[in-house]
This record gives C-alpha cells, sequence and structure tokens, in this order.
C-alpha cells in the first residue's frame, strides 16, 4: 500500500519527526523478559486458576506492551528513512505471526480427525476465526452463536491486535502528517480516554461480559497507552530534563508497579456477576491494568541499569521471551485440554503440559517461524535500506514538539 506525500513521493509524508536516540535504539531485552513472565501469568490462569485467579492480566501487560512495541516499530523506520512502507509493514506483521497459527490449526485439525474422541477432536469449526482474526468477534456472537473456540479460544488476544494493527499506523501517521510528536502522543492519550467512555457506556447498558471483555473498542484503551508511551519517549531528547525527570521517578516506579502487577496474579479475580464491583471493574480495571504495565515497561526502558531491567534482561527471561513466548502462548491451551481427559492428577497435568509446550514451541520457533520470518525479511528490508540510503528529497524537521 502506498500513501502519496503532500510533495509527491511515493510515501508517508515524513512530518515533523525526533531525532534517533538511545530511547529508541536497539532491542529492549528487558521487554523480552516481561513477555514470558506475562505468557507464564496466563498459563497457571488457564491451568491452575485458583492459585493463581489473577494471571489474566497477562493479557492486559500485553496489549500494553504491543502497542509500545508495534510504535516504536513505526517510529524507528520513519525517523530512520522519513517514511512508512506500510505495505512492508503489514507483509512483516503478517510473516512474523501468521504461519505459527496456521501451523497450529492444522496440528489440532490433523490430530483431532485422526483421534476424534481426543482433546482435539471437532475443533474444526474454530479454524476459520482463529486464522481470520477475528475470534473475538466469534467469541460474542458476531457471526451467529457465540463461540468459545475451545483450543483456539486464546487467538481472541490475536484478534485483537491485528484489528489494531490495521487501523493504528495510518491513524499515527495521518496524525504525523500534520502534529508533531508530543502532540500526537497527548491525542492519542485522548483516544484512549474516548475509549474508556466508550466501555463505560457499553458497562452501563448491560451488556454481555463476552462483548466487554472481546470488543476491540473495549481493548483499544490497553493499546493506545503503550502507543502514547511510545510517542513520548520518541519526543524526549535524551538529556533533557524531562528525560531525566522521568528516568528518577522509574527509580521507584519499577518495584511498585511490579509489586502492584505481581499482587494482581495473586488476588485479583475479574469479576463475572453483574454488580457495582463489575460495573466499576470493566470501567476503569483495563485502564488501570494497562498504566500500570506502562509504568513497569517504561521504567524497563529508561533504566536498562536497573535492578528489574537486569532481571528480566537475563537470557533465561530474555531469549525464551524473544524466541518462543508466541508459540508458548498458542500451545498452551490445546496441549492442556488434550491432557485433561489422559491424566487426572492436576500437578502432573500442569508439569506435562509445561515441558510439552515448551517443546512445541521451540519446535514452532525452529521449523516454522524463524525460516519464514527470514526469508521475509530478506524479501522486504532491501526496500527499507535503499529508503535509508536514498530518503526523501523533502526535508525532514528536527523538532520533537
Amino acid at each position: 500500500m502506498v500513501l502519496r506525500s503532500s510533495s509527491g513521493n511515493s510515501s508517508v509524508s515524513a512530518g515533523p519527526a525526533a531525532p534517533q536516540a538511545r530511547l529508541l535504539a536497539g532491542r529492549k531485552h528487558a521487554l523480552d523478559g516481561l513477555r514470558i513472565i506475562a505468557v507464564a501469568g496466563v498459563f497457571f490462569f488457564h491451568t491452575a486458576t485458583e492459585s493463581m485467579p489473577g494471571g489474566s492480566i497477562g493479557v492486559d501487560v500485553f496489549f500494553t506492551l504491543s502497542g509500545f512495541v508495534i510504535t516504536l516499530l513505526i517510529m524507528k523506520e520513519r525517523i530512520a528513512t522519513g517514511r512508512l512502507h506500510l505495505g512492508i509493514f503489514y507483509a512483516k506483521r503478517l510473516a512474523r505471526l501468521w504461519p505459527a497459527l496456521l501451523a497450529l490449526c492444522a496440528v489440532i485439525v490433523t490430530a483431532g480427525l485422526l483421534f476424534p474422541a481426543s482433546g482435539w477432536g471437532g475443533q474444526a469449526g474454530f479454524v476459520l476465526p482463529a486464522a481470520a482474526y477475528v475470534m473475538n468477534l466469534a467469541h460474542f456472537g458476531v457471526f451467529g452463536d457465540p463461540i468459545a473456540g475451545e483450543t483456539l479460544g486464546p487467538t481472541w488476544t490475536l484478534a485483537v491486535e491485528e484489528q489494531f494493527y490495521l487501523v493504528w499506523p495510518l491513524l499515527l501517521l495521518g496524525m504525523l502528517r500534520f502534529w508533531k510528536v508530543r502532540t500526537a502522543a497527548i491525542a492519542t492519550v485522548g483516544l484512549a480516554t474516548a475509549f474508556v467512555l466508550n466501555r463505560f457506556l457499553l458497562v452501563n447498558a448491560g451488556q454481555p461480559l463476552d462483548r466487554i471483555y472481546n470488543g476491540p473498542d473495549t481493548r483499544a484503551d490497553e493499546l493506545l497507552i503503550g502507543c502514547a508511551l511510545a510517542l513520548l519517549f520518541t519526543a524526549v531528547r535524551e538529556g533533557s530534563s524531562l528525560h531525566r525527570a522521568l528516568a528518577s521517578a522509574a527509580r521507584w516506579s519499577a518495584p511498585l508497579a511490579g509489586a502492584a502487577l505481581v499482587a494482581a496474579l495473586f488476588l485479583l479475580k475479574e469479576p463475572d456477576t453483574p454488580g457495582a464491583w463489575f460495573n466499576t471493574f470493566w470501567t476503569v480495571g483495563p485502564t488501570a491494568l494497562a498504566l500500570v504495565s506502562a509504568v513497569l515497561i517504561g521504567s524497563l526502558v529508561l533504566q536498562p541499569a536497573g535492578f528489574l531491567s537486569r532481571v528480566f534482561s537475563h537470557p533465561w527471561l530474555a531469549r525464551p521471551g524473544r524466541d518462543l513466548s508466541y508459540a508458548m502462548y498458542l500451545w498452551h491451551l490445546p496441549v492442556y485440554l488434550l491432557l485433561m481427559r489422559l491424566i487426572p492428577a492436576l500437578p502432573l497435568r500442569i508439569g506435562l503440559t509445561a515441558v510439552l509446550t515448551v517443546l512445541l514451541a521451540y519446535a514452532s520457533f525452529r521449523w516454522v517461524e524463524r525460516p519464514l520470518r527470514l526469508w521475509a525479511n530478506q524479501k522486504l528490508e532491501p526496500v527499507v535500506v535503499r529508503s535509508t540510503v536514498k530518503p526523501s528529497k523533502q526535508p525532514v524537521s528536527a523538532s520533537a514538539g
């Protein structure tokens, strides 16, 4: 997809851009570590709910982190090349996420046909909404009767993210065409607030929990909070008074945010019965969790040498977070449901589920995800590199707002 800039170049207009800084440069290994911890929370929420009733907050962390990372990727390319190749952006996202999902669907359907009495039997009807990234809509009955999705039920979060990815780059680049980065960050916060108001209206109108839980609009504020954080970091000049103030705040906010999320893992049970607490939580709860997640994410980025950053950056967390977390999220529930009929003892079932999930995730990464991602990068990266070497003739402002 190509958009025309006002100068006539076949690209998205660069507009006012911020200078590249270490806040943006390099991979954030601590965030990889945070990703695997969030996956662990979701894993134990599905397998040991009584022990970790709040494990579902891993999803809230994921949404916030996804908004942050995707915006950071957009801004990095825009700063480096003066533009964003939307077609390449979407192709790379698809190459990163779709193959592993299709492989999961193929294995479950094949095994279900061969062994219909197993936990993977009768799952073929869930493949289309999962593979088409509309499982969240199917959960609350957009295409007919609501479906649980069973083994493929967790793909609702992937659907929310992919639906967001379709819209956000266009919206962001539209804002940056006319506004400075800092103004775009403020507008993003305003947009997130509007979605909180939307959720408030839905909750008070008595909409069912499936609608509130799975809606692309009812989760948009969490993603946008991560986006706003990335835009803020793009606008901050390293060494500025704002940067020093944020880094100072990160020293004490990181442990507080981390402690709050850990406490929520074990103490928070999302309400599912209508009432005052239900209305309050489902109006502001996801936003509050996203804000706490954003504080932790920002602190890890601002304090790369801090204690929590060093813990999360440890190879034992960062490497599986980088390479295995996505496939672990895909595979953990199918494996658990498969073993439910075979292993009655819960501790043994959870242990075996963990082992098999890691093995299948490694197989997915080694033989599906990495080869296809490398192939896609070899095909697509040269276009981006050529843009870096020969940027648009339109001058790029260094103002960050």
